[in-house]
């Protein structure tokens, strides 16, 4: 089954992620579904996942998609996840298989110009457009062979293609925040019981004073709004 790997590593009485279904519906190329999660596990990574034959291929990129044509993402090949996980933001139980926070990045859809995805998967190069809320157009997956590999998995290089969507900007540090909440790793650990302070060290930031400020935001409670004396007569108080 395609999503044995994925289900032995987890044990879902504990973890909030969802454990799949093997019946998931097989869709045309049109609508298939493109999610990118940021993860701070026990480093930061970005999970860049293809649905693909009812499953995500799934793939981790250590420091994020760029835009610029000229710089190569090392992605490493992971198991395939559930088509239920491209909805999972969160956290992971520490002791858990990738224990952390995880985030919605970015999400869309995606389409092949690959003609064959299999083959091309086979092949190692694989072509595809994305049309998600901050990567867009052409981008490839290129199997490297040998460099980065380990454990038997796959190292590939993520790269974008020159396009109208190409670009020097450095996408992941100005779009931070999560495309579905709003929200930093430091938030989504604050709102699920996470290690925020964990968390934080994936959030933009330079000094030290930004890594406190995003910790203290973070864990700031709302204050409590003290009636005035004039609404208090009004109340006959």
């Amino acid at each position: 089954m395609p999503l044995n790997e994925y289900r032995k590593k987890r044990d879902f009485k504990v973890t909030p992620e969802p454990s799949g279904s093997d019946n998931a519906t097989k869709k045309k190329s049109s609508s298939l579904i493109y999610v990118v999660q940021k993860h701070r596990a026990t480093q930061l990574h970005y999970d860049f996942r293809l649905e693909w034959r009812g499953t995500l291929l799934s793939w981790a990129v250590p420091k994020g998609p760029s835009l610029d044509p000229a710089i190569k993402r090392l992605a490493m090949q992971v198991e395939d996840h559930p088509v239920e996980y491209a909805k999972f933001e969160g956290v992971i139980p520490a002791n858990e298989y990738g224990g952390g926070t995880v985030m919605i990045w970015d999400k869309g859809t995606w389409q092949p110009e690959s003609p064959n995805v299999d083959e091309a998967l086979a092949k190692g190069d694989l072509k595809f457009i994305l049309h998600g809320k901050k990567l867009r157009g052409s981008w490839v997956l290129v199997r490297t062979h040998g460099y980065g590999s380990s454990r038997g998995r796959s190292s590939w290089l993520l790269i974008k293609h020159h396009d109208a969507f190409s670009s020097q900007a450095d996408i992941t540090a100005e779009k931070p925040y999560s495309v579905v909440s709003r929200r930093l790793l430091a938030g989504i650990a604050r709102d699920n019981g996470g290690n925020i302070a964990q968390a934080a060290t994936g959030d933009p930031q330079s000094p030290r004073k930004t890594l406190e400020s995003s910790v203290a935001t973070a864990t700031r409670r709302r204050p409590v709004r003290r009636a005035s004396k004039t609404s208090m007569k009004r109340a006959g108080r």
